[in-house]
């Protein structure tokens, strides 16, 4: 727990320095969302950013068995089975999965 700790906070000032702003985790969640839809510059409605938050978390748990990727839509929407449901962790668990799922895709 606390090697993810020191290995969040080394990535989050990597990606600040990077992006040259202050980031969060729901912050770094939706770049990897937008990233992973590759739609290039689009302006996402309120709907669409929860969207695109559900895609980076399913994208980054694929590999911790919780999300296997479907398909692709018409629109270019990536879409995942559920396989393990996340809720059923405690929200410090999740937050601590969530983490250690960023800093492997991110590695």
């Amino acid at each position: 727990m606390e090697e993810v700790s020191e290995l969040w906070k080394n990535t989050i000032i990597r990606l600040e320095k990077e992006f040259d702003q202050d980031l969060t985790l729901k912050g770094v969640l939706y770049l990897i969302g937008v990233q992973e839809l590759n739609l290039g510059l689009k302006k996402f409605s309120r709907e669409e950013k929860i969207s695109v938050l559900h895609v980076a978390v399913c994208k980054i748990l694929v590999p911790f068995g919780y999300y296997r990727f479907d398909r692709v839509d018409e629109d270019g929407w990536p879409h995942y089975t559920e396989l393990n449901a996340i809720k059923d962790l405690s929200e410090k668990d999740q937050e601590l999965l969530i983490k250690k799922a960023i800093i492997k895709y991110l590695n």
